[in-house]
């Protein structure tokens, strides 16, 4: 009978019972929970180059235009890598996709840590922004497609606070790891951290079962509807204000503040990793609280201006070198309104159809993270060139940071906004 009653169930049905009753023994939180995991190495991975740039100087010499090219390396390949992985994740799902590249960033991390130069160095960080593209993308197109869209800004909130236990590692605890050994052994250490999330993710993380008698979109057709998507109106504000917004925050945190605090008020490595520790908690606090924010698409918009002037705002009291006291409230400050960056996400959820909402995310990540890497870069250059007239790197540094935020935020106000009966509730 059982037999039988097995012959009268089509095949691809068939096959779908077992990944069915697989799915139904993970629980769904600890599915999210091991691809923000993932995040939160990425976090960590794109938050060491304030932390190892001494270490780099002395061991290989390295100028301040070289420790930016060391920490722009891993946000550009990053950037780069977001369109294929955004592509990947619809075809393929977020288990397969993160799995793969996430293998990259566990052989980069051990290259890292035996890198006999800077160029070796430097290649290694490619292989991990590569392998950390996927990360917090396959997370929040993992919510996208397995919770409703009312818990969509909550849970990505959540998820982006998780993954802020990354920069928790790059505070306090790694600057102990690089003080009492060295930066070498920073790396070992996250690569065993890296290679016990990628173990969850095999374990844990199960992609959905496409419905019967759906396809999936070949990879042509997957690629060729990136530049509708581009070309439609409220496009290109996202992405200029996008494009700047993490930036500036990244930039601060993974190349600039510890540096800062050094120099210009004689703070030690470890204090300064505990103002990072700082900085760090703040960020976990900011996105679960701007995520319970529900003021409707056009009132996000809203928030989402008044929080990019708030960081203009934070810069701007960095740059005017007033006090130790004001730089750290600034620096912890700057590390609370990272929560802004989750009402971006939603925004972007609501400003395109949900059949495309994967590659919308991975087009809004190539600009966020095509800013860090492009950020990063002027930065460097401008500090590299005040330092090398005995003048404040600082200051130039965070002017430039203002007059990019400054434009993004123009950008985002003045050219068109999303539009239709959908958008405006």
């Amino acid at each position: 009978m059982l037999t039988e009653a097995r012959k009268a169930v089509p095949k691809d049905q068939q096959r779908s019972v077992p990944h069915a009753r697989a799915q139904a023994a993970i629980p769904l939180w600890a599915m999210l929970a091991a691809l923000s995991a993932v995040a939160a190495m990425s976090q960590a991975f794109r938050t060491v180059a304030t932390l190892f740039a001494g270490e780099l100087k002395l061991e290989f010499g390295a100028s301040t235009q070289e420790i930016g090219l060391f920490a722009g390396a891993f946000h550009l390949s990053f950037a780069l890598a977001q369109i294929p992985i955004g592509v990947a994740l619809d075809l393929f799902g977020p288990r397969r996709t993160v799995c793969a590249a996430f293998l990259l960033a566990c052989l980069g991390a051990l290259v890292s840590a035996l890198a006999p130069n800077l160029p070796v160095l430097i290649a290694s960080q490619v292989l991990i922004g590569i392998g950390c593209a996927p990360a917090f993308l396959g997370a929040i197109v993992f919510v996208t497609n397995r919770y409703p869209a009312r818990q969509f800004a909550r849970l990505s909130g959540l998820v982006l606070s998780f993954s802020g236990i990354g920069m928790l590692m790059t505070g306090t605890p790694l600057a102990l790891v690089v003080e009492t050994w060295s930066w070498r052994a920073g790396f070992l250490a996250l690569a065993a951290i890296s290679i016990l999330a990628l173990a969850a993710n095999v374990l844990l993380v199960r992609d959905e079962a496409p419905a019967p008698g759906r396809d999936r979109p070949n990879l042509l057709a997957a690629f060729a509807e990136i530049g509708p998507l581009l070309a439609q109106r409220h496009t290109l504000g996202i992405l200029l204000l996008g494009g700047v917004s993490y930036a500036a925050f990244l930039t601060l945190r993974g190349l600039w503040a510890v540096p800062m605090l050094m120099d210009r008020h004689g703070f030690g490595l470890v204090v300064s990793g505990h103002i990072m520790l700082a900085t760090s908690l703040a960020a976990l606090l900011g996105p679960p609280v701007f995520g319970l924010l529900k003021p409707g698409n056009r009132g996000r918009r809203y928030w989402i201006v008044a929080s990019a002037a708030v960081y203009i705002a934070a810069f701007a009291a960095l740059a005017g070198q007033s006090s130790s006291l004001v730089d750290v409230a600034a620096v912890v400050l700057l590390g609370f309104m990272t929560g802004y960056f989750i009402l971006q996400y939603a925004d972007v959820r609501a400003a395109y159809a949900e059949e495309v909402v994967g590659r919308a995310f991975a087009v809004f990540n190539t600009a966020i993270f095509l800013g860090v890497a492009v950020m990063q870069w002027l930065t460097g250059l401008v500090g590299s060139f005040a330092a090398g007239r005995d003048a404040d790197p600082f200051l130039p540094v965070f002017a430039v940071i203002i007059v990019l935020l400054a434009v993004g935020i123009a950008s985002f106000v003045l050219l068109p906004w999303p539009r239709g009966k959908g958008w405006e509730r």
